[in-house]
């Protein structure tokens, strides 16, 4: 639960600070909302995450076989929320008291920035509420991606998602 913790404060971080924020706008750039988005990070996020990952186990203490086992299940619950499915109606509410669902999460990747600066959690839904972040449902239409990225062709290369965090592209976050 603490490794969960660490990553919601984590994400909370690449939304606040500028250079990180950068760097997670290839995630958020993503116009549709699949599979793919729950694997599409900038790989000095992905060093930073892993640097900020391994500090805490070390400082844990934790057993190599629990921090395997957390891998496995925050990759799996990452494919999960950024699957382009949705629960049964009369399951999400049930399922979203303690799991982040891909409809609770695909909020967090909405267009509108105050939208887009919640719903941070990856496995438990549970920080959210308790830390002031959880958004039920969209305002309106939910619209995926960030605005300045909206023209594709720019970040469709593996050469272009690369240079992304190092090109300026407006206010979007």
């Amino acid at each position: 639960m603490l490794l969960d913790l660490i990553l919601y404060l984590q994400h909370v971080l690449f939304h606040s600070v500028p250079l990180l924020i950068r760097l997670h706008a290839v995630h958020h750039a993503d116009a549709d909302f699949d599979l793919t988005t729950g694997i599409r990070f900038h790989p000095i996020e992905i060093l930073i995450s892993a640097l900020i990952k391994l500090a805490v186990v070390a400082a844990l203490g934790a057993p190599v076989v629990a921090v395997l086992a957390f891998e496995v299940l925050l990759n799996a619950t990452a494919m999960f929320n950024h699957a382009n499915v949705s629960l049964p109606g009369w399951l999400e509410p049930w399922v979203r008291r303690a799991l982040v669902t891909p409809d609770m999460h695909r909020v967090h990747h909405s267009v509108i920035e105050a939208e887009r600066n919640s719903n941070y959690g990856f496995c438990l839904s549970i920080w959210d509420r308790l830390l002031g972040t959880y958004t039920p449902a969209p305002r309106g239409e939910l619209d995926i991606g960030l605005a300045a990225w909206r023209d594709q062709r720019t970040i469709a290369t593996l050469r272009g998602t690369l240079g992304m965090p190092f090109l300026h592209q407006g206010g979007d976050r």
